[in-house]
């Protein structure tokens, strides 16, 4: 997923960091290079990586998948990030999980996590229009330019590599897709084992990217059929698929952030 390059109409900065195994790209106002927010947002994600990769043998996630530390011995958001998983695995039948394979890992709800956290920084500093885009997942604050003209965030197409499945528009709200475009099949089917079948891309909008991000791993990973029922029962959710067999379909809630052609 991305979002479409547009001429600025006000002073802005544009900056890519490679952090948490992906680039996290901002846009923001100038303002936030100058009152140090923008580097406030970029030393949190460090640190979320510090603690959180699952590649770090170091790290509080792996010492606790290895069991040579409690949750206690952990930095206090762990176990704010374990809350939260539990939550979406309730909800969503234990088709989200935190343990994919029989190893702690929270990944699937980390990265959105921390790039709404540091959208959130920059929104505390005075920020009222920026994007911050994490590998895909976008979180958007206010308009594009001072007419308020929602973010266009476009959405990979599984099938056609620089291609686009849809553009978004999007304001004061999160876009978070999940599918096979970027990394191949690599969500697990949390109770039959392998990887999930039968979607291609599963893209869930809504406020928060923390459970947008969440949202979508579970729904990408139930198929088509309980995934399209299962994102409609989300509230202040929306869901937009392309099928394995290169079909599309959307919830009835996601018609209002489809761009017109």
């Amino acid at each position: 997923m991305s979002v479409l390059s547009i001429p600025p109409v006000q002073a802005r900065v544009r900056h890519a960091e490679h952090v948490m195994g992906t680039v996290v790209s901002f846009d923001v106002p100038v303002s936030a290079r100058a009152n140090g927010s923008l580097d406030s947002a970029i030393r949190w994600l460090h640190w979320v990586d510090r603690v959180f990769s699952p590649y770090r043998p170091d790290s509080d996630v792996s010492l606790l998948a290895a069991a040579e530390v409690t949750v206690d011995g952990c930095a206090p958001e762990v176990a704010e990030v374990i809350a939260a998983c539990a939550f979406v695995r309730d909800l969503s039948g234990g088709y989200f999980t935190s343990s994919p394979g029989g190893r702690f890992d929270p990944s699937g709800y980390v990265k959105g996590w921390a790039v709404q956290r540091a959208s959130a920084l920059l929104a505390a500093a005075g920020s009222a229009a920026h994007v911050v885009n994490g590998g895909g997942d976008v979180q958007c604050v206010g308009g594009r330019d001072s007419q308020g003209e929602p973010w266009r965030v476009g959405i990979a197409d599984p099938f056609r590599p620089g291609g686009l499945a849809l553009v978004v528009a999007a304001r004061d709200c999160a876009v978070a897709t999940s599918g096979v475009a970027e990394r191949g099949p690599h969500i697990l089917h949390p109770h039959a084992g392998g990887p999930a079948s039968g979607l291609a891309s599963l893209t869930v909008a809504g406020p928060s990217l923390a459970l947008a991000d969440a949202y979508s791993t579970a729904a990408f990973a139930m198929g088509p059929a309980l995934g399209r029922e299962w994102a409609e029962s989300l509230a202040d959710y929306a869901a937009f698929a392309v099928t394995a067999a290169g079909e599309v379909w959307h919830t009835p809630g996601f018609k209002r952030y489809i761009c017109p052609a």
